[in-house]
């Protein structure tokens, strides 16, 4: 259902809260002609209502030829920030950046994070913003997750659809995301609820079934013809095969020309209850970026391509999520999802 101006702005205030916002703060807003304006305006009047300085970067829309569609993760690394000093200082002033374009996987937005600003992404429609506002209780659960991740030295999935995948883990960090930015440097999304880490170079290998009703994002679309094959060998995708959705992704990446788009990139699961597997057939494509699909609870979610932004070495443009259900997730031969069901009891299931 609809969410008015005035029910988004107070939402904006409970996270800006949380993303402890208050007088003493400055809050810049990006923006573009395609962001959201009542995104926008909810921003910068939940910025005032607490008191910071808030103010205003807009940029013009930046398009690469290569890119396919309006999908804001379908094309990374480059954005209108690119060659943009002025900008980029005007960001790296505020103590806080909403995000209302999407820097991520950008260079300069990492140089933004290193001196300390805050970004907070909110790009989904008003709608998912409220059904999936952030607590602190979504941030002790994936926290908690956190802590057997980071000790973990290997990580495998299966499921009965024939998946079998392995990878070491160690060369770079766990990232977390709760839905808010509290922390100095920190990057976060409103809204999500998941983690993830890299595979260690060259370590990833095995078989990744995409079932019917696994998701393939940027497309927004469930896999429905049959399963498809990812068959990986020192890192890499090296075959992939079944029907027709199988034939859609091998034209689509071969599209970049880029062997680093076959890359496993990071690997995690979902832990928001409140998202849902099923609202990405409730929304146009244009609508949202899919954070229902990247966020599910007990999803298995791996991505292909950059990894640049925790120091990889590979920079490409297109970068695929492709949760994953009815798999089980191990860390060290350790259960932390089974058959889609999170059971680590440290990250267990907190209705908000």
């Amino acid at each position: 259902m609809p969410v008015s101006q005035s029910e988004l702005t107070q939402h904006f205030e409970h996270v800006l809260k949380l993303s402890r916002v208050d007088e003493t703060q400055s809050v810049a807003v990006l923006k573009s002609h395609y962001s959201n304006p009542f995104i926008v305006t909810a921003a910068m009047e939940a910025s005032y209502r607490l008191g910071a300085k808030a103010y205003a970067v807009e940029l013009p829309a930046f398009n690469h030829r290569t890119a396919m569609g309006n999908d804001l993760t379908a094309y990374v690394g480059h954005t209108a920030l690119t060659g943009h000093p002025a900008a980029q200082q005007a960001l790296m002033a505020a103590d806080l950046v909403v995000d209302t374009m999407m820097l991520l996987h950008s260079p300069e937005q990492e140089a933004i994070l290193e001196s300390g600003t805050r970004i907070l992404l909110a790009v989904e429609p008003p709608e998912m913003l409220a059904r999936m506002l952030p607590s602190e209780d979504d941030k002790r659960r994936v926290e908690a997750a956190r802590q057997p991740f980071e000790a973990a030295e290997s990580f495998r999935v299966t499921s009965a659809a024939g998946t079998d995948f392995r990878a070491s883990l160690g060369q770079y960090p766990v990232v977390t995301e709760y839905g808010f930015a509290d922390e100095p440097g920190r990057w976060d999304h409103w809204p999500s609820g998941f983690l993830f880490s890299w595979p260690n170079e060259g370590s990833a290998e095995g078989k990744l079934v995409l079932d019917v009703g696994d998701i393939l994002l940027p497309f927004k679309t469930y896999v429905r013809d049959k399963p498809v094959t990812l068959e990986i060998e020192e890192g890499f995708i090296r075959r992939i095969h079944g029907g027709f959705d199988a034939e859609y992704l091998r034209e689509y990446m071969a599209h970049f020309k880029d062997p680093d788009v076959y890359a496993i990139s990071h690997i995690g699961w979902g832990l928001q209850p409140r998202a849902q597997w099923t609202a990405l057939g409730l929304h146009d494509k244009n609508d949202a970026i899919g954070m229902d699909a990247r966020a599910f609870y007990g999803n298995f979610l791996f991505s292909t391509g950059p990894n640049t932004e925790v120091g990889g070495p590979r920079n490409t443009p297109c970068h695929m999520d492709i949760p994953m259900r009815h798999c089980s997730v191990y860390l060290d031969d350790q259960a932390v999802v089974v058959e889609g069901d999170v059971v680590a009891p440290e990250a267990s299931r907190i209705e908000t």
